[in-house]
């Protein structure tokens, strides 16, 4: 072997152990997973006697998840949908949006992102699985049915609690 094929295949050697280095897990949100949120979102719901329509939603914002339940208007159902895909895209609560508008950072309006509060992404180890979107009685108790759901999967909710 010559010097140049040797250094040739010490090159080469080189670049596929530095792809290893390079690689990243993703955490996904998996069915299971949406059906937990969409679960906690209903029970707080029906704790509060508050009808609502659920959405749950992957990072890109595409429904996984949902549940419309009775009594609930049929714009709901466009609306909930809205503030998970705003949630999961923006990767930050719908609340903050509604917010920053109000405070006249009019240019939200124009982005076509739903700017009602009620959505909320879904965050496991700090990084965003997905979102819950949320609609139905009145702007607080959506978001805090879409806050509950939300935490459902962090791992601090899953500790036990000591009384």
């Amino acid at each position: 072997m010559t010097k140049i094929e040797v250094s040739i295949g010490i090159v080469a050697a080189l670049f596929c152990t530095s792809a290893h280095g390079q690689t990243v897990k993703v955490l996904r949100l998996d069915q299971a997973g949406a059906q937990r949120v969409l679960q906690a979102a209903e029970t707080t719901a029906q704790q509060r006697n508050a009808p609502s329509v659920v959405a749950v939603v992957d990072p890109a914002g595409d429904l996984l998840a949902f549940q419309r339940m009775d009594g609930v208007r049929p714009a709901s159902v466009d609306l909930a949908i809205g503030k998970a895909r705003t949630a999961a895209r923006l990767q930050r609560p719908t609340v903050e949006i509604e917010d920053s508008i109000n405070r006249g950072r009019t240019a939200f309006v124009t982005t076509g992102v739903m700017a009602l509060r009620g959505g909320m992404p879904i965050r496991v180890n700090g990084e965003v699985v997905g979102a819950v979107g949320v609609a139905g009685l009145s702007k607080e108790t959506d978001t805090d049915i879409a806050n509950t759901a939300a935490a459902v999967l962090s791992p601090s909710s899953a500790a036990p609690q000591h009384n």
